[in-house]
């Protein structure tokens, strides 16, 4: 079982895995420097996807905060340029107390010919001294979500936790424990959080998940401009709020004027994400905004809305995103967007499902469906930026979590694919996937988009 506290990161955009987990490494590196008088130059360099996207996914910049001494979850996103133009113009990065020589231009190598022996998304730091004798090199993986690992070590020695009352590590387990037990998948994921810290604080880690959730959406509705890249992408989402909120005024309602709402929460959140903002990785940032726009929905138009009802939301989607990371990926460098969206929309729908109070099965079959109608979606980022397809790809994805939800909770649970038949399949066919279509802009929409 993969915690929800690792699961459900506040980070900065716009991705969890060339953003949230390289700036984590940089922190990391940095921390091991400590003891270190010796140093006097650094180098980092990123492999795979993350060299192809460095410039794009804000890679560059993450190392840098991390250098500088900056968390993911604390740093104020307003002052994530300043740090950055500082370091780029005076060639010094204030590192561990001091200035440290360090131009972003020759010690940030992006080797696009390496090919990492582990994962895609590899970086390596180097610790010099003044006579450019190596003093420390270490190497990460950024496996998705904001995870790292370092790349002699494996992903399941990572994910180790106590021995759990309802331990499970697949979909069929996870509802053997609610039959052994008579509780929900909500119940069954809060009683083995419970062993790792008080019952309380996991409440009130839960609320300060949506509460930052909710933040982003309402920032984002009342945020217009232009986001940072050379696509010169404009931001949609505040005035397609004042659209809807004019219909609700003129009590015009569309046909189709939920899905709208729907669409507009996500959108709010991932331009949000694209432009650097706080978010939470949910499971990654790329895909930021499905399971927001749908607790959103659960909280505006379902009349069943209830705080019990929100964080069962939470801790049922948390079981099912935390199966697709142990057993599958949640990193688009690895399996494309299925491991991204599709994921977010599998948990989403299995969240909703249980916030409606329906049973271990129908959630199943939700989180079955919510990833069944993803499978091969790749990721193809045009210029390298989470912007197009990204951001309405946000929307599809919650429109089709609701819509799995309520497919499912009209039958009574039983269906032919199970989930992890269908993780399995999402986990086959990232293998198959052409390496193009993992996040490095090198196929897809990222070179048939003209102005590129």
């Amino acid at each position: 079982m993969i915690s929800l506290f690792d699961l459900f990161k506040i980070g900065i955009g716009p991705s969890s895995s060339h953003t949230v987990g390289p700036m984590r490494a940089a922190a990391r590196f940095a921390d091991s420097l400590l003891h270190m008088p010796d140093v006097a130059r650094l180098r980092v360099t990123l492999y795979g996807s993350l060299a192809w996207t460095a410039r794009g996914h804000a890679t560059d910049r993450a190392v840098i905060l991390g250098l500088a001494g900056e968390k993911p979850d604390t740093m104020d996103p307003a002052l994530a340029d300043s740090i950055v133009q500082s370091v780029t113009d005076r060639h010094l990065i204030p590192f561990n107390g001091h200035p440290m020589p360090f131009d972003p231009e020759t010690d940030i190598v992006l080797d696009t010919t390496t090919i990492p022996p582990v994962h895609p998304n590899t970086l390596q730091f180097e610790a010099f001294d003044a006579e450019d004798r190596l003093l420390a090199c270490a190497r990460f993986c950024s496996v998705g979500g904001g995870f790292i690992v370092p790349e002699q070590a494996t992903e399941t020695a990572t994910y180790a936790q106590p021995d759990m009352p309802y331990d499970f590590t697949s979909g069929a387990e996870l509802l053997t424990r609610t039959q052994e037990t008579g509780l929900d998948i909500a119940g069954v994921v809060l009683a083995n959080e419970s062993v790792l810290r008080p019952r309380a604080e996991v409440e009130a880690y839960l609320d300060q998940i949506v509460a930052v959730m909710m933040d982003c959406v309402e920032a984002g509705l009342h945020r217009s401009g232009t986001l940072p890249g050379r696509l010169n992408v404009r931001r949609r989402a505040a005035a397609l709020y004042e659209r809807l909120q004019e219909q609700r005024r003129s009590n015009q309602p569309s046909a189709h004027g939920i899905m709208d709402w729907i669409s507009l929460f996500a959108i709010a959140v991932n331009e949000e994400n694209a432009a650097g903002g706080r978010v939470v990785t949910a499971p990654t940032n790329g895909a930021a905004g499905v399971i927001p726009a749908v607790l959103r929905y659960y909280r505006e138009f379902c009349p069943e809305y209830s705080l019990d009802g929100q964080r069962r939301f939470l801790l049922t989607a948390a079981a099912i995103g935390g199966l697709f990371k142990l057993n599958a990926s949640i990193s688009g460098a690895e399996v494309g967007c299925q491991g991204e969206v599709g994921v977010a929309s599998s948990m989403a729908a299995a969240g909703l499902a249980g916030a409606l109070d329906a049973t271990p099965l129908q959630v199943e079959n939700a989180a079955e469906i919510g990833m069944e109608h993803h499978l091969g979606m790749t990721c193809d980022p045009v210029a390298g930026l989470v912007q197009i397809p990204c951001i309405e790809r946000n929307a599809f994805g919650a429109i089709k979590a609701i819509n799995a939800a309520s497919l499912a909770m009209h039958g009574d649970g039983a269906h032919h694919v199970s989930l992890d038949q269908v993780i399995r399949t999402m986990a086959e066919t990232g293998r198959d996937m052409n390496h193009r279509y993992k996040e490095t802009s090198l196929g897809g929409l990222a070179v048939n988009f003209p102005e590129c």
